[in-house]
């Protein structure tokens, strides 16, 4: 099992999963053109794509996803409330039950639901064999079933969208401030911190920080408020994902 970021941010996020023969996009949030690019920049021709799944319909992760199902037959997986923000047909769209786990070619897929400002946000767990990765972003809380969720994770992009000192000293109007902090916003860099300290770490190998604001975070104010967390596990190897340039494909190693 291998994973690459082809962007992570307020401007686009996109992640690429393989697993035996099957090759997942997970959101796509960028126009078609730029996907296409950012998809070939990776080695994948579009068209080899198993599927492609949404977590929620705001526009950095939803853009480019209906025209490149359309335009290279690849199915859609996402749940009928992201599905309602389609402004054309989608004709290979496939709904998620976000009460039951899924299978998608060789992979097993545990949909997480997750509180975040949209009409019915998902997030992922994926499992090959026996490998495990997270796909955690855009929620504002922490909830027992999230923390149940990502326990067992060899590799976790996790949302460190902000600072709150940053956000409330920003430039955002306030009502936006308020989005953002709020329960069904985006998580902090403190948020993020809580959560992995909740879940087991032994067996993490990659944790990519994840959907930083440009305006109200920077790396260095996420790694601090994550390293005395993470300090119990020497061997964890932690990436901070770009909005241009994401990261290269990263493999994991057997549990």
């Amino acid at each position: 099992m291998r994973f690459t970021s082809l962007g992570s941010g307020s401007k686009g996020n996109a992640t690429l999963i393989q697993a035996g023969e099957t090759t997942l996009l997970v959101d796509c949030g960028f126009g078609l053109k730029e996907a296409e690019a950012r998809l070939q920049a990776r080695g994948i021709d579009p068209a080899q794509l198993t599927a492609i799944m949404v977590t929620h319909e705001h526009g950095d992760h939803l853009r480019g996803a209906p025209m490149l199902s359309r335009k290279h037959g690849v199915p859609v997986y996402t749940t009928p409330g992201t599905a309602r923000s389609f402004k054309t047909p989608v004709p290979l769209f496939k709904p998620i039950n976000v009460h039951r786990p899924f299978r998608i070619g060789d992979v097993e897929i545990e949909p997480v639901t997750v509180p975040h400002d949209a009409r019915e946000p998902v997030q992922f767990v994926f499992t090959f064999q026996q490998y495990c990765m997270g796909v955690l972003t855009d929620l504002g809380s922490i909830t027992p079933l999230v923390t149940r969720s990502y326990q067992r994770c060899q590799a976790l992009l996790l949302e460190c969208n902000h600072d709150p000192e940053m956000l409330a000293n920003g430039p955002y109007p306030a009502s936006l401030k308020r989005r953002v902090g709020g329960d069904w916003g985006h998580l902090s860099n403190q948020q993020a911190a809580q959560l992995l300290s909740s879940i087991e770490l032994g067996g993490l190998q990659h944790l990519m920080i994840s959907h930083i604001s440009e305006h109200n975070n920077h790396p260095d104010l996420a790694m601090a408020a994550l390293a005395p967390v993470l300090q119990s596990n020497k061997a964890l190897q932690v990436h901070t994902l770009t909005q241009d340039e994401g990261c290269p494909w990263i493999p994991l190693q057997p549990a």
